[in-house]
């Protein structure tokens, strides 16, 4: 009789275990069954905006569910970044990750997030960073703006502060540059300012403002890299000038950490199918965007680990002390 007991028991508890794993099961199987929410934290417009609006064309055929994309601007990216890690961890948020966001990361101290609360889902664009200002206007060059810097106060246009554009300013700062940073999240707002005259330079990425340098608005004076962009020869790198920083612009698609690892696999394998469309391919030459910049969920990680060290030894040279990711919460 015991072991009748123990074996009813036994068996029981299996039910019980299977009902409670079944949904999840099943949950896994069919993702998705819903729409699956893009969130942008970047106002529309700039180069996130375009990014998250090319990938949700390209992937819902493959998903089989709509993509609505949602802005949320503000703090750096971290008000959408919240709304990101306040929602389920069911696969039915996915989020746009950038370089600035990413960058507090190397704040002291360190924002309330960190990257143990993120699953990159693939590094999907890699572009170099530009300092530019309006064509027509009153610098030419950069040697023009690195004279000018020496004796009055410039002021730069950036997505928000502790960013990786801030740090760039910091580092010319330490240098004896008088520039300031002037945090304006909304791009379209950051694009005119330069353009209107208000800020005297922009630092953003050439295929984020295409329009505006083909229709002759803007214009890149120094690129933060190692070699010059083919389109600009007569632009000089930060490198060759013997400026040592070097600021690559990557975007990546993450979703929160503890979701069920075969929708991140859904979701990832979606992704790196997206990447070999010639749609996909076409946005990234139009957008002065690396062919070859796609890194894989599975790399992606490591990617991130090493880009960070890098960009603590850029805070630690630039001298930048302030507490960015206060700074950037407050904006």
């Amino acid at each position: 009789m015991g072991e009748r007991c123990r074996r009813v028991t036994l068996a029981a508890f299996l039910t019980c275990a299977l009902v409670h794993a079944l949904p999840g099961l099943l949950a896994a199987q069919e993702f998705p069954s819903r729409p699956v929410e893009f969130i942008v934290p970047w106002g529309p417009g700039g180069g996130a905006d375009q990014l998250a609006r090319k990938l949700a064309v390209l992937m819902e055929p493959r998903l089989k569910v709509s993509m609505p994309i949602v802005n949320v601007p503000g703090a750096t990216g971290q008000t959408g970044l919240t709304k990101l890690l306040t929602a389920p961890a069911d696969g039915y948020a996915i989020a746009v990750f950038v370089g600035p966001t990413f960058a507090l990361q190397a704040s002291t101290p360190p924002p309330h997030w960190s990257m143990r609360d993120l699953e990159p889902l693939g590094i999907v664009m890699q572009q170099i960073s530009a300092f530019m200002v309006a064509e027509g206007g009153r610098f030419k060059t950069w040697a023009e703006i690195e004279k000018a810097a020496r004796t009055e106060r410039l002021r730069v246009a950036i997505t928000g502060f502790g960013s990786d554009d801030d740090l760039a300013v910091s580092f010319f700062v330490k240098k004896g540059l008088r520039l300031v940073s002037v945090p304006l999240p909304k791009p379209g707002e950051r694009y005119a300012d330069v353009i209107g005259g208000h800020s005297e330079i922009l630092y953003e990425q050439v295929g984020d403002v295409r329009g505006f340098v083909d229709s002759k608005q803007l214009k890149p004076v120094i690129f933060f890299s190692h070699k010059r962009d083919p389109s600009f020869p007569d632009v000089p790198t930060s490198i060759e000038l013997g400026h040592q920083v070097v600021l690559p612009q990557f975007r990546a698609i993450v979703v929160r950490s503890g979701t069920d690892p075969k929708i991140v696999k859904r979701l990832a394998d979606t992704l790196a199918d997206t990447m070999r469309d010639p749609a996909y391919v076409a946005f990234l030459k139009d957008q002065h965007a690396d062919l070859d910049g796609f890194v894989p969920a599975a790399k992606s990680s490591a990617f991130l680990d090493n880009l960070l060290k890098g960009t603590k030894e850029l805070v630690a040279r630039s001298g930048l002390a302030q507490d960015a990711a206060q700074g950037a919460q407050k904006k």
